[in-house]
C-alpha cells in the first residue's frame, strides 16, 4: 500500500512538472502492464541482438536431411521444409522487424512533428498542411503501399542490393504513410503551448518564430511525441509483417517474421509449430509496446493530469 502511495505521488509530481524522461520512467514503474511490457520488450531486443551471436546456426543454410523436425534440444524451434533452423530464422527476422520499426518510427515522427508544429504555430500554414494531412488520411494505405513497392522495388534493388534496397523502400513507405496522427497530436499541443506566458514573452521581445519553435515549443511537446513513438514502432512492425506475408517484402530467402508466417502457412498441417513462433514474436512485441504506450498516454493525458 505504501509503495502504491509513493508511486501515485511520484506520478502526480511528474504530471505537474512534466519532464519527458521522468514521465517515461514513472509511468512505466506505476503501470503493471507497462512494467511487464517493458520487460518483455527488453528481452526481445536482447534476444534479437545478442541471440544470433550466441546461437551461431546460419538461418539460411538448408539441410534436407533434418527438414520438418519438431522442437528438440538440437533445434529448439524445429526446422522448416528445407531443414533450416527456425530459432535462427526467428532471431534473424527479429532484427529486421525491430530495425524497420525504429527507423520507420523516426521518419514518421520527424515528418509528423514538423507538419504539426508548423501548422500549429504558423497560422497561414495551418490550412494547407491540415488539408494535406486529411488527404493522406483518406488514402487507402495498404493498396498504396503495394503500388509503391511494385513500382520502385526493382529500381532500389538494383541501386542498393536486394536486401538494403527493400529495407529503404519499406521504411520509406511506412514512415511516409503513418505520420498523420502524430501531426494532429503535435498541432493540438503546439496550439496550447504557444498561448502560454513564456512563449508570449519571447514573442514580445522580438524572438524569431523558428527560434521560439526550437527553444520553447518542441521541448514542451516531447511527451505526446514519445507516446506516438511507441505506437509508431508497433504499427511499423505490423505493416512490415503484413507486406512480407503478402510476398512483397524482403527476398524469399531472407527471413522476416511476416515471411516466416507466409512460408509456414503452406505447411501448417505438417508442422503447425512453424507459424507459432513468428506469430508469437509479432504478438508479444506489439503487445508489449502497446502496454508501454498506454502507460505513457495515461501519464501525459491532461484530463488525468489534473485529477
Amino acid at each position: 500500500m505504501a509503495l502504491n502511495v509513493r508511486n501515485e505521488q511520484a506520478l502526480h509530481s511528474a504530471r505537474i512538472h512534466p519532464s519527458p524522461w521522468m514521465i517515461v520512467w514513472v509511468a512505466i514503474r506505476s503501470h503493471k502492464g507497462a512494467l511487464v511490457g517493458a520487460g518483455v520488450f527488453a528481452f526481445i531486443i536482447l534476444a534479437v541482438t545478442i541471440g544470433p551471436i550466441l546461437y551461431t546456426v546460419d538461418p539460411q543454410v538448408p539441410d534436407v536431411s533434418i527438414r520438418n523436425l519438431s522442437p528438440s534440444l538440437a533445434h529448439p524451434f524445429g526446422t522448416d521444409n528445407l531443414g533450416r533452423d527456425m530459432l535462427a530464422q526467428v532471431l534473424s527476422g527479429g532484427r529486421i522487424a525491430i530495425a524497420v520499426g525504429f527507423t520507420a518510427m523516426v521518419l514518421s515522427l520527424v515528418v509528423g512533428t514538423a507538419v504539426g508544429v508548423l501548422a500549429g504555430y504558423f497560422k497561414w500554414l495551418d490550412g494547407p498542411l491540415m488539408r494535406l494531412t486529411d488527404l493522406f488520411l483518406a488514402l487507402p494505405l495498404l493498396p498504396l503501399l503495394l503500388v509503391i513497392i511494385m513500382l520502385f522495388r526493382d529500381t532500389l534493388r538494383a541501386a542498393f542490393g536486394p536486401e538494403m534496397g527493400i529495407f529503404f523502400l519499406i521504411v520509406f513507405v511506412i514512415g511516409i504513410t503513418s505520420w498523420m496522427q502524430t501531426a494532429r497530436i503535435v498541432r493540438g499541443e503546439t496550439l496550447a503551448v504557444k498561448e502560454r506566458e513564456f512563449v508570449l514573452a519571447a514573442t514580445s521581445v522580438g524572438t524569431s518564430g523558428m527560434r521560439i519553435v526550437f527553444r520553447h515549443i518542441l521541448p514542451n511537446i516531447l511527451s505526446p511525441v514519445m507516446v506516438s513513438a511507441t505506437l509508431g514502432i508497433a504499427n511499423a512492425i505490423i505493416t512490415e509483417s503484413t507486406l512480407s506475408f503478402l510476398g512483397l517484402g524482403f527476398p524469399p530467402d531472407f527471413p522476416t517474421w511476416g515471411r516466416l508466417l507466409f512460408d509456414g502457412a503452406n505447411f501448417i498441417s505438417i508442422t503447425p509449430v512453424r507459424v507459432l513462433w513468428p506469430g508469437l514474436a509479432i504478438s508479444l512485441t506489439v503487445l508489449s509496446i502497446n502496454y508501454i504506450g498506454d502507460a505513457l498516454r495515461d501519464a501525459v493525458d491532461p484530463r488525468v493530469r489534473n485529477e
